[in-house]
């Protein structure tokens, strides 16, 4: 009894803290303008190391470095998919690959028509759905990937208020387009040409965008905002301003990379470098935009990546930028490197600073993070969310934390691949598409985090009872669902 008393006891402290607003009939309550603004930025391949804080010795990072100083860095996070399309649709629609809508990227129309990926369907609700119902005004900037404009899975049709940047993955391929969408229309980018260089470099216009948001949304008493900012960098193509690209040259030597998969560079690991410092300089332009507005301590900041560094090693030089630390893999693999990411979360005078965390989460979890951070109650979540909130992590209350049984990946593509992780221990089967019963692969990630001593034939009673778990975790299954290959929807 004397522990029960304590624990309601620091649930009502908890509860206090955040300042759970309800919702009237009439609309917005009084009380509204105590929940905290929201910013989710999401780097675009970043790898687990590839950040200051997370260890990188190579390149600068200023300002996420402050970040994870005056906040939370995670240890054990995870994407819900280690390719673009279906870890957007996992963190926007909060449900782990066995459930979700969208487990591959793929592709409407032809390549070069820049129609966009697979949309998500007309009944899904997303995070920034439930915000605006809430109140909240909601915009998102940069990469969506998620349907094209019009369609099921327009950002408008789906809780935006307003969008801008790239609708397509395949059209964000270069920083210097003839044009970017704005809202229902298009920007066009004069001086553009799809070139190594241009006139208007995307990323800077994008967040210019994204700042002009935050201004005018923290003018609008009472509706706190919803900035979803899905950057594109790094990811390929080598492009940045040459005034950005200054503070590497001649540090390192280098090859030139020549071949056609994405543009040409004659400095790659330079480039590379400069486009994540240059991603870190617009979270610098955040922060001072916040402090400007004094909205800085009312502000919830988070900030991870859809899955990790490329394999295209001639372009991204990943062993002499250890992007991945120990790990094994990289993107379009479930093995740790591309699928553990950074996660680093600031919200001054709420999220104590300087703190590292080892609790087992995933992007699936964001969606109720963020929505309890938000002021709604367990009850007031929407039902078939597969994510556990870890607010309480964030604010430093770990003895009312929950946790996942397991974690769970259910990937099309790349062969089709699926896994789960339940404590330490670490089960994967790959190569589905060509042998449903493809060898099971078995990894204590305590003893073993570069999952080099497969030790499913050691113990098979665990390696099938995992198995079990994962198979009736999911719905159908995602080589199932879907055929490999492009889709061909409207």
């Amino acid at each position: 009894m004397k522990k029960l008393r304590k624990y309601i006891f620091l649930v009502h402290v908890l509860v206090c803290q955040w300042g759970i607003i309800h919702a009237g009939e009439s609309g917005v309550s009084a009380e509204a303008d105590r929940r905290p603004h929201i910013i989710l930025m999401v780097a675009d391949d970043l790898g687990y190391r590839e950040l200051g804080s997370y260890g990188q010795a190579l390149i600068r990072t200023p300002n996420l470095d402050r970040v994870a100083a005056e906040g939370i860095r995670l240890t054990r996070h995870y994407t819900s998919a280690p390719v673009c399309a279906p870890a957007r649709c996992s963190l926007m629609t909060g449900k782990h690959g066995g459930h979700a809508a969208i487990r591959d990227n793929m592709e409407v129309g032809t390549w070069d028509s820049f129609r966009g990926q697979m949309p998500l369907p007309e009944n899904a609700l997303t995070l920034a759905a439930v915000l605006r119902n809430a109140g909240y005004t909601t915009g998102a900037f940069g990469k969506w990937g998620l349907g094209e404009p019009g369609s099921s899975g327009d950002p408008l049709r789906q809780g935006f208020d307003r969008f801008f940047g790239y609708n397509c993955q395949r059209h964000a391929h270069n920083y210097y387009p003839k044009y970017l969408v704005d809202n229902s229309g298009r920007r066009e980018m004069s001086g553009n040409n799809r070139g190594l260089t241009g006139a208007q470099y995307a990323p800077e216009v994008i967040a210019d965008e994204l700042i002009r948001f935050i201004r005018q949304s923290s003018q609008n008493s009472g509706h706190p905002f919803f900035a979803y900012y899905p950057t594109v960098i790094p990811h390929l193509a080598l492009q940045v301003p040459d005034s950005e690209l200054e503070q590497y040259e001649g540090l390192w030597e280098e090859i030139p990379y020549t071949g056609n998969s994405y543009l040409p560079h004659p400095r790659p690991r330079a480039a590379y470098a400069a486009m994540i410092s240059y991603m870190d300089k617009q979270v610098g332009r955040i922060l001072q935009c916040l402090e400007e507005l004094s909205i800085d301590d009312q502000t919830l900041f988070i900030f991870t990546s859809d899955n990790g560094t490329t394999f295209l090693d001639g372009q991204v030089d990943y062993n002499f930028f250890q992007s991945v630390g120990p790990f094994r893999g990289l993107k379009g693999e479930v093995y740790e490197g591309g699928i553990r990411v950074p996660f680093l979360a600031r919200w001054p005078g709420r999220i104590p600073g300087s703190r590292v965390s080892n609790h087992l989460s995933a992007h699936y979890d964001i969606f109720p993070t963020i929505c309890e951070a938000a002021g709604m109650a367990f009850n007031q979540l929407p039902s078939g969310l597969d994510g556990i909130s870890f607010l309480p992590t964030l604010l430093g209350h770990d003895a009312l934390q929950r946790s996942h049984e397991a974690l769970i990946w259910d990937f099309a593509g790349y062969g089709g691949q699926i896994a789960l992780r339940m404590g330490p221990w670490k089960l994967l089967q790959r190569q589905l598409k060509k042998n449903p019963q493809a060898e099971l692969e078995l990894y204590n990630l305590q003893e073993d985090p570069s999952e080099s001593i497969n030790l499913a034939t050691q113990f098979p009673d665990l390696a099938q009872s995992l198995h079990q778990k994962l198979i009736h975790s999911r719905s159908k299954p995602a080589v199932e669902q879907f055929q490999f290959g492009q889709y061909s929807g409207n």
